[in-house]
């Protein structure tokens, strides 16, 4: 426990720690930008520089360690001085539209430059990077290269934890930017679409491509029938994307919210988490009694999807053939619902509300959708749906409580723990034990599916057969497990893979976040899942009765025409 000093004031800390871990704990607030809790250190930006006692020049505070009796100092003449200079020198290579920006009261550059009082007149001419040229190419995502600090987040979000590689330094100097390889739109990269560098970017050089306003336009024509779909997810973290605290679950408030800004009717995905579970449990059962490609892989997250159609497509034949929650839905809601409601498909607005920037890009494959049109008409994210509300005037927080709308109003609690990682693979067990032995589960908890381990590995029995499972969540996790399953070192029945870490509560689309965040999320989840009546799929009674009314039976042949898809091999993007 190093003794160290800085700012005249003493502290012990522990050993390996920096000067920025330092000042944490003493309340001193220093300047970063580079800097992210969950990322290993990169010290590019330098502008948390710190004068050390016997040190020649200043150091950056995120990766100088502390040593037994250091003396530092946060607040000299010097270090505003240099903080000064090279926030000027950043300044200079960014755009100074704030308030036409996205990020706009929500940027780290701008907190920087508001806490360092900056308002001097810049000595530096402007020079955007890439002529600020920017690339609308993907469903998902926007780059922004000329609003790009340089800062790497975005690359090691990408490459070190999702393995995805889309995202690497180009350049030297003013030069040096994060583009795609060779240059290649964003569309025709190894991009999945899971917006992970959004989250990681402190600026606005990587948004969220906002489709907000095809939503106001539907909402505002007469014709049409705005029919909305919520994530699991969403209840959890929309509360926090609009001030309150992380963890606060919002499910009555939002459905309100919804329909004051004139959605018709607010469905709950859930529902079909329970319908995914039904055929998804289906399948695995059948290929574990005929011989089936084993093992089977959940098919949920769309950027996992397109992940293994990328670098696996060899393992294609081992995904769940079901669409995710969101695809089974517009399906019903255009085909189904539109006939009870007695109106054509194309008078539904089919609108899904996703932690998930993914679900944009899934929503317009052409699988998904019937006779040319989309069963998703748009996918907004948290934070869209947050803008909106914000631009509608409501006060989110004095919102009264309001259901989900009938006849898909009705979810589990095995729905509700699709938002965390493990929580597919535990909804699953808790029917397919049901279903096979026919008894009834003693304790519905499948406590080692839960948590953050980045790989979880069980074995459960289920009647004569021990299950083996394993759960990887970030797509660099899932990586791993691939590479054992291809080379044939994995010997497990059933696989499930979230494409972001911590699943869908750690999506792009969320408020930003780091892993403090994270914990009040995922134990909202499981608090919302114990306050349910129902906490297995097979016991839902609204989705009992679409199988008496419409579906048949669980994998039936309407099942497969509807609920079900097909996937592509996309490796040649990495010619």
């Amino acid at each position: 426990m190093p003794k160290i000093t800085i700012d005249g004031q003493a502290i012990e800390v522990k050993d390996g720690s920096t000067v920025l871990d330092a000042a944490k704990l003493l309340n001193i607030k220093i300047p970063t930008l580079c800097y992210h809790p969950d990322q290993a250190v990169k010290a590019n930006c330098r502008i948390c520089v710190v004068e050390v006692e016997g040190q020649r020049v200043l150091q950056p505070a995120c990766a100088f360690p502390v040593t037994e009796g250091m003396v530092a100092k946060t607040n000299s003449p010097k270090v505003r001085k240099a903080r000064e200079n090279i926030l000027e020198l950043i300044l200079a290579h960014h755009p100074q539209n704030c308030l036409y920006c996205y990020r706009n009261g929500n940027c780290e550059l701008q907190t920087v430059t508001q806490d360092m009082h900056f308002v001097k007149m810049p000595r530096y001419q402007q020079a955007l990077r890439c002529n600020g040229e920017m690339d609308l190419s993907s469903p998902s995502i926007i780059r922004n290269p000329g609003k790009c600090i340089v800062c790497g987040r975005c690359e090691y979000a990408c490459s070190n934890i999702q393995s995805v590689y889309a995202l690497a330094k180009e350049g030297r100097g003013f030069d040096t930017v994060y583009a795609t390889p060779y240059g290649k739109p964003l569309a025709d990269s190894p991009c999945v679409n899971c917006g992970q560098c959004v989250q990681a970017c402190p600026v606005a050089a990587l948004n969220i491509r906002n489709d907000t306003e095809e939503v106001w336009d539907a909402i505002a024509d007469e014709k049409r029938t705005v029919i909305a779909q919520v994530a699991p997810a969403v209840r959890i973290t929309i509360a926090e994307a609009l001030g309150e605290e992380p963890g606060t679950v919002s499910t009555g408030r939002l459905v309100t919210a919804l329909k004051r800004m004139g959605v018709d009717t607010v469905f709950d995905t859930n529902f079909t988490a329970d319908l995914t579970i039904m055929e998804e449990g289906t399948e695995l059962l059948t290929r574990l009694n005929d011989g089936g490609k084993l093992p089977m892989i959940t098919s949920c997250s769309p950027g996992w999807i397109k992940f293994c159609e990328t670098y696996y497509p060899d393992l294609l034949p081992n995904l769940s053939s079901c669409k995710s929650p969101q695809g089974m839905f517009g399906a019903l809601i255009k085909t189904y619902y539109a006939e009870k409601l007695g109106k054509a498909p194309e008078d539904l607005f089919s609108l899904s509300i996703m932690p998930c920037t993914a679900k944009k890009f899934e929503a317009k494959r052409p699988e998904l959708g019937r006779s040319g049109s989309p069963d998703v008409d748009t996918v907004i994210t948290v934070q869209e749906l947050a803008d909106m509300i914000k631009s509608s005037g409501i006060s989110f927080k004095d919102l009264p409580e309001t259901d989900f709308d009938d006849p898909f109003g009705l979810g589990s609690g095995a729905g509700e723990i699709f938002g965390a990682t493990g929580g597919v693979m535990e909804a699953a067990l808790r029917t397919v034990y049901e279903v096979v032995t026919g008894n009834e589960l003693p304790n519905v908890n499948f406590t080692d599916c839960r948590g953050f381990e980045g790989i979880k590995e069980a074995t459960v029995q289920v009647g004569a057969l021990a299950v083996k499972v394993a759960i990887a969540h970030g797509l660099g996790n899932a990586r791993k497990l691939m590479d054992a399953v291809r080379s044939g070192e994995a010997d497990y029945h059933f696989i499930e893979v979230m494409a972001c870490p911590g699943g869908c509560i750690g999506g792009g689309g969320n408020p930003f976040k780091n892993h403090a965040k994270m914990e009040p999320r995922l134990k909202a989840v499981y608090t919302t899942d114990e306050a349910l009546p129902v906490r297995k799929s097979h016991k839902n009674a609204a989705v009992e009765a679409l199988y008496r009314e419409f579906l048949g039976k669980p994998n039936s042949h309407k099942s497969h025409e509807l609920l079900h898809t097909h996937y592509t091999d996309r490796s040649g993007v990495l010619d």
